[in-house]
């Protein structure tokens, strides 16, 4: 069976590094971005270079117009998506609750939770012997943040990734009598861009002491574990989690 997977924030940190590890493990691979086309197009170089075939798409997850288009844009391009890696998150400044903003919380609420579980829903739509599929499998990327609860951070992003984290329970359990495996990952401190998002882009490096490991996590080791999950090795794991946080 071809294996065709979309990954979504595909063009850095965990996703850019989950692309590079599936272009040698022989997917077709969909590199789905939001805003940055730049970065989007360096990974989908690098990509090709590696001999997969592999597009970019822009789209908007937590909007389902956008989300069709996308799965579309892949059946014409690359044929029936095999497996899915959620893994498009945002995060917002450090911050009590009591100074959120409804719109921020929004915000993450629709990226963190919507976006995952509708790109799931039209997975499933593919994936599904009930629509003509060949099962799959689906990578959730979740957050060591859900246990933790993150307080005087960003609890509402701790929120959201708790939320991620009940919805891989749930559909794992439904899709599971159809072929269909569905997993999550939960990175702790990892080096990546995304802490800038947070207003603070060392934070990893500021807070390695407190890690039992006594460093940061490199977002090659997150993929690593994402491709197992996705792939055949990890055939009778479904509704799992892989914490991958130093020992937090």
């Amino acid at each position: 069976m071809d294996k065709v997977v979309i990954i979504t924030g595909g063009s850095r940190g965990i996703g850019a590094e989950t692309a590079l590890l599936a272009a040698r493990e022989g997917y077709r691979i969909c590199i789905n971005y939001h805003s940055d086309e730049k970065a989007a197009h360096s990974v989908l170089e690098q990509v090709r270079a590696l001999g997969a075939q592999a597009i970019a798409v822009r789209a908007d997850v937590s909007s389902e117009d956008e989300v069709i288009a996308l799965f579309h844009h892949v059946d014409a391009e690359l044929g029936r998506v095999t497996a899915l890696v959620n893994n498009a998150g945002t995060v917002a400044h450090k911050s009590r609750v009591d100074e959120m903003s409804e719109f921020r919380i929004l915000n993450i609420l629709k990226t963190n939770v919507l976006g995952p579980i509708l790109c799931a829903k039209h997975a499933v739509l593919r994936m599904s012997p009930k629509h003509g599929g060949q099962g799959g499998s689906i990578v959730n990327v979740s957050s060591v943040a859900s246990r933790l609860g993150s307080p005087g951070e960003y609890v509402d992003y701790a929120a959201s990734k708790g939320a991620l984290d009940t919805f891989t329970l749930g559909l794992s359990k439904e899709v599971a009598g159809e072929g269909i495996r569905v997993n999550a990952v939960r990175p702790g401190y990892i080096f990546t861009d995304f802490h800038a998002l947070s207003g603070d882009p060392d934070r990893v490096s500021k807070l390695e002491s407190g890690i039992p490991m006594a460093r940061g996590g490199r977002p090659d080791e997150v993929a690593e574990a994402i491709i197992w999950l996705l792939s055949d090795k990890a055939s009778y794991a479904t509704g799992t989690f892989l914490d991958l946080g130093g020992g937090r």
